[in-house]
């Protein structure tokens, strides 16, 4: 899927009123995230070693936390109960988790600090501009670099490489090194196995659930 795959000519003068009109939430998501709101403080002021005090307070507002992650206290995650989470990954300092649409980090992943893992976009082709809320995926063993922005709609390969400052604008395939703004492939991530380095263009999906 590309970001960038949609229309640029636009003839139009954008209604922002009706775009203020229109129902974004329900109200047990309102309701859940002015309650995630008044909780934030106690995770982000938390020091920084009480990793397992963050896992509880995301499971609380039902995320899907695996064993042994790692979460920064000054991530930011905007909607707990959309982000589902594998063992042993983490998310760096000042990342920004702004998953309006369902995010998927497999196990083993790091995220890196300041990375924005960007769920929400608006539909610029609509006057009205609606709110278009998309999943990100993030498959095992993927490294997502420091500075990374990462577009609605996009899903990381296992075990690929999202270079600092890039900015993902479609999917990235397995065991792929891509850099740069628009990112584009850089090289294969050699495989190690009992035989030596190896390269592997197989496709999975990665995340496997807790």
């Amino acid at each position: 899927m590309s970001f960038l795959s949609i229309r640029t000519d636009r003839a139009f003068t954008l209604r922002i009123d009706l775009n203020r009109a229109q129902v974004k939430w329900s109200r047990q998501e309102l309701a859940g995230r002015a309650l995630w709101g008044a909780v934030s403080p106690l995770f982000r002021f938390s020091p920084r070693l009480c990793w397992g005090w963050r896992r509880f307070l995301l499971r609380c507002f039902k995320a899907r936390v695996g064993k042994h992650v790692h979460i920064d206290p000054s991530a930011r995650i905007f909607i707990p109960w959309h982000l589902a989470i594998g063992d042993w990954s983490s998310i760096g300092f000042d990342a920004e988790i702004y998953n309006l649409g369902p995010l998927t980090i497999g196990q083993r992943v790091t995220i890196s600090q300041r990375s924005h893992l960007c769920g929400g976009t608006h539909d610029y082709q609509d006057p009205s501009m609606p709110l278009v809320k998309s999943s990100i995926h993030v498959n095992d063993d993927a490294w997502i670099c420091a500075d990374a922005f990462l577009c609605p709609g996009v899903t990381i390969g296992a075990r690929s490489i999202v270079g600092a400052r890039a900015v993902v604008t479609k999917d990235v395939e397995c065991d792929t090194v891509v850099a740069g703004n628009p990112a584009r492939v850089i090289k294969k991530v050699p495989r190690l196995d009992a035989g030596g380095p190896t390269v592997n263009a197989e496709t999975e999906s990665g995340y496997r659930g807790f």
